[in-house]
């Protein structure tokens, strides 16, 4: 069983709320569901659609082939009645199109006699419900939940009425229902908040902004101060004032942002304080596609700032990735001191699919302050040690310690100086914290044969598309796995030297046009890709054509 509903139409025209009400009843009756979206940047007008996809078991991605449309304009119908399957509904509005392959009756209509016609919506809403042929209550459980209590009759008045305009169509039947339906930003938001997070700021933009939306949301029950700042260069230099006072803190924006802050990020290196950064990328270079999605900020970011430092990226694959991913940011960069950068997209971002519960009992918070009897005399926040961290503690906690740090090359007091012995120093001392950070990487996953001839290599939300491909392509009896990369930076390179000895060819497979990852390969593994599959018109991959392109390849 595997279904997809596509709800299209101009911004403005309450699509929003349709899928959210179909998705949340889907989710309600028990299916696996993958929500997608494509919308343009503007607030009216416009081409946008959303892509509902459930299934009886897990689904990762969005599948091009559509079982019903749901058309709230002709432009919907003629955009997408093309990916139509053969035995596919096309439901719309007499206003937007009386064609003969299109069920429409008169919901606007409809609406009005329930008692407004922005309730057109919940018309449709029950003919989807009817035409899957599920049974009406959980779906209306869903809309009693989400409809304030002035329009809930309206509403659902108009759904009973779409109800029963049509007939069952595909007679699915419930399944058991105990997973959470979440996106991939609110599930960063989540990490964030589990792992002590209690400062956040940020200043909104697209696709970043329901990360720091959702702290607030939360801030009074958790005790988490969000602001919203002018700009993102006030950001990190706030983020990196409340981590410097010993709060755990976090910023965030997507690549133009993100630019602003390299800056502080640098301030972030020489005075070593831990900051968590969440880079939701769009395509650039500069405004670019505002509400697109894309994987060119890998080197950017790798390299953002000026100096030499150490910092850590991790790449979130899908959203429990996201949510422990996280978490675990927040203990690395406090243990060592440095930034990390967690790199996420808008395709993952405002994607929403039902997985297990998370299980908060693998968060562990774990401070790494210094709080065992310092030694006799001033305090040494630069100290000079084996692993190259320092004694950290918060400002004002024990007596007579005073915390001196300065954007300045600095002793190992906090004085500034330009001693050329205590720069080289101090340079060595931060570089060794990036050596020992090498021994925290994880190697990516595996996912299909152990020893394939065909290894594909991707990172971060690819890893959707790649896995339902690579399990497609296996049933097939051909010999493929992947290795999807979650950190990035420092690059681990033992998986991918095993699996590359059996493999006569690897296919790296990237959001992006310079095929980054197939850079990182050769410069720390000596490992070249054979065959890249890339994609950067601001559109994720589907399942079905990474499906297609590894075929192409592999003949």
């Amino acid at each position: 069983m595997n279904y997809t509903v596509l709800i299209g139409g101009a911004a403005g025209q309450g699509m929003d709320t349709l899928s959210e009400l179909l998705t949340k009843s889907l989710k309600r009756y028990g299916f696996f569901v993958f929500k997608h979206s494509d919308y343009m940047s503007r607030v009216r007008g416009g081409h946008n659609f959303i892509q509902i996809r459930f299934s009886d078991k897990p689904v990762y991605t969005y599948e091009e082939n559509i079982d019903i449309i749901f058309a709230l304009n002709k432009e919907t119908i003629d955009v997408h009645q093309g990916r139509l399957k053969e035995d596919g509904i096309i439901l719309a509005d007499k206003e937007v199109s009386e064609e003969e392959d299109v069920l429409s009756f008169n919901m606007e209509e409809i609406a009005k006699k329930a008692g407004n016609s922005k309730a057109m919506t919940s018309v449709g809403m029950g003919s989807i419900i009817k035409m899957l042929g599920l049974k009406s209550d959980k779906a209306l459980k869903v809309m009693e939940d989400t409809f304030k209590e002035s329009i809930l009759d309206v509403n659902m008045d108009a759904f009973a009425k779409g109800y029963e305009m049509v007939e069952n169509r595909f007679n699915l039947d419930s399944m058991e229902e105990g997973r959470i339906l979440i996106d991939g930003n609110t599930a960063v938001a989540m990490g964030a908040a589990a792992a002590g997070c209690r400062y956040y700021c940020g200043y909104p933009m697209t696709p970043s902004t329901t990360v720091m939306s959702n702290m607030k949301k939360w801030s009074h029950e958790l005790g988490i101060f969000t602001e919203q700042v002018e700009d993102e260069v006030a950001a990190l230099n706030m983020a990196l004032g409340a981590s410097y006072a010993g709060v755990r803190a976090m910023t965030g924006s997507s690549g133009g942002g993100i630019a602003l802050m390299s800056e502080a990020l640098s301030l972030a290196g020489i005075i070593e304080t831990p900051v968590v950064i969440i880079n939701v990328q769009r395509p650039g270079p500069a405004t670019g596609l505002p509400t697109r999605t894309e994987q060119a900020d890998l080197r950017f970011v790798m390299h953002s700032g000026h100096g030499e430092f150490p910092r850590m990226v991790i790449s979130l694959r899908n959203v429990e990735d996201a949510f422990y991913q996280t978490a675990r940011a927040f203990n690395l960069a406090e243990r060592y001191q440095i930034p990390v950068i967690l790199l996420s997209d808008q395709y993952l971002a405002d994607g929403a699919t039902t997985v297990e519960p998370f299980d908060f009992k693998k968060v562990k918070i774990e401070r790494s302050l210094y709080e065992d009897k310092l030694p006799e005399g001033r305090y040494k926040r630069y100290e000079l040690t084996e692993s190259g961290i320092s004694p950290r503690i918060i400002p004002g906690k024990i007596e007579d310690k005073v915390v001196l740090v300065d954007s300045d090359e600095h002793d190992e007091y906090g004085n500034i100086t330009e001693s050329a012995q205590v720069r080289k120093d101090m340079v060595d001392k931060r570089n060794k914290k990036g050596a020992l950070l090498e021994s925290e990487i994880q190697e990516p996953w595996l996912i299909g044969v152990e020893s394939p001839e065909n290894l594909v290599v991707c990172w971060g939300s690819v890893y959707g598309p790649v896995k339902e491909a690579v399990e497609l392509l296996k049933e097939e009896g051909i010999s493929i796995g992947a290795l999807v990369y979650g950190d990035i930076y420092p690059f681990p390179v033992k998986l991918l030297q095993e699996k590359s000895k059996s493999a006569k060819r690897i296919i790296d497979i990237e959001n992006n046009s310079t095929a980054q990852l197939d850079g990182l390969m050769r410069e720390f593994a000596l490992i070249k890709s054979d065959i890249q599959i890339l994609k950067y018109d601001g559109r994720a991959f589907s399942i079905d054509e990474v499906y297609r392109r590894i075929k192409e390849v592999i003949k």
